[in-house]
């Protein structure tokens, strides 16, 4: 990519319509920053010093890449930084509610539409062909949590937000339920925030979060181990989902009913009492996954993961470590007849992952039986 340039078109015009652009497209905000993200180099390192990224290899592979975007596409001047707001009615007391029931599956609820990838790829696609035709030809690139780009530092230098100790985009507008993508160009756009103001909150203040850390002592399994450190070995959206192999023994009673990703953070934020309706329909709850039980989804052949879950994020997980996740929910669910009649249906499963987890949740179910029994 090189660097365009388009005398004829003032920047800041042009950002002014992008914005407006973005607006008709679904974007809740839009927001633009430049690439030097050298202060945000050394908490990467740290971080991936510290082991924190577990088996996401790829994060360190990409390594100082992530900070700097001119080397992951060469020409890049400026970028472009939006969010979309993907939360759908009931709100956040119906989703304490699913945690609560231990019968239930709690889904994360940016997973229970259409596969958010997808659809604001495409639509920062369609912006960034608007631009073309009011620039002419010019050098983007199109990223929404797809590549290695470092989501949350851009978004608050793009004057979008600031990030919460939950190591998220937080706003004063939405909370922190929403999606965010970027676009890389080779256009010099004007910087949505001074950039001295945009380091002072990377390098660790507060923003609006004060002394509040409700989101700390809220997560189940500690992963959250500071005020924005975020240890990926124990959280469970990356155990559900990005962990191929066997959930640690010693998490698995933690994780409860938590079959794809967690939102507890989040539901412990204050700020998301602010949390705007998503206007996307595709982000509308499809198959009932906003109250389906854990036995329900269990019972799910291959096939039937495929069909139903074809377009969701859900399906990226694959059937096997989706019933992985929900025999470790089940292991934590009340030991009730049904339950352990849906254990015991897969207690011969073609996968060892599986059978291993069905194995564990039966043991689990039989000591909580014999406990009961000795009182």
């Amino acid at each position: 990519m090189t660097h365009s340039t388009h005398p004829s078109i003032d920047p800041a015009t042009l950002a002014q319509q992008i914005r407006a652009w973005g607006s008709d497209l679904g974007f809740s905000a839009v927001g633009f920053t430049g690439i030097d993200l050298s202060s945000a180099e050394q908490g990467l390192l740290d971080w991936l010093a510290a082991g924190f990224h577990g088996d996401m290899d790829y994060m360190a592979r990409h390594g100082l890449k992530r900070a700097r975007p001119a080397e992951l596409v060469p020409g890049t001047v400026s970028v472009i930084s939006v969010r979309m707001d993907y939360w759908s009615e009931p709100g956040l007391a119906e989703a304490r509610a699913v945690q609560a029931d231990e019968a239930r599956a709690a889904i994360s609820r940016y997973a229970l539409g259409r596969d958010y990838h997808k659809l604001i790829r495409a639509r920062l696609q369609k912006l960034a062909e608007r631009i073309g035709v009011a620039v002419g030809d010019y050098g983007y690139r199109v990223f929404t949590d797809s590549a290695p780009v470092l989501e949350v530092e851009l978004a608050t230098r793009a004057g979008l937000g600031w990030r919460g100790k939950h190591t998220l985009l937080l706003t004063r507008e939405a909370g922190s339920l929403f999606f965010l993508g970027e676009i890389y160009v080779d256009l010099a756009l004007p910087e949505s925030v001074r950039p001295e103001r945009s380091e002072a909150k990377s390098k660790g203040q507060t923003g609006h979060c004060g002394s509040c850390s409700a989101c700390i002592p809220a997560c189940p399994t500690q992963a959250i181990v500071a005020p924005y450190q975020l240890d990926a070995r124990r959280c469970i959206s990356y155990l559900t989902i990005e962990h191929a192999g066997a959930i640690p023994e010693d998490l698995r009673p933690l994780i409860g009913n938590r079959v794809y990703g967690c939102d507890d953070c989040q539901l412990a934020c204050p700020w998301n009492r602010f949390a705007q309706p998503t206007q996307e329909a595709d982000f509308a709850v499809r198959n009932g996954l906003d109250r389906a039980t854990l036995v329900e989804l269990f019972a799910w052949t291959e096939d039937e993961f495929k069909t139903r879950l074809a377009g969701s994020a859900i399906y990226r997980i694959g059937h096997e470590r989706w019933l992985r996740n929900l025999a470790v929910g089940l292991g934590n669910a009340p030991s009730t007849p049904t339950v352990i009649a849906a254990l015991q249906a897969r207690a011969e499963d073609a996968s060892e992952l599986v059978r291993e987890h069905v194995a564990w949740a039966l043991a689990r179910h039989s000591s909580a039986d014999q406990s009961s029994r000795a009182s």
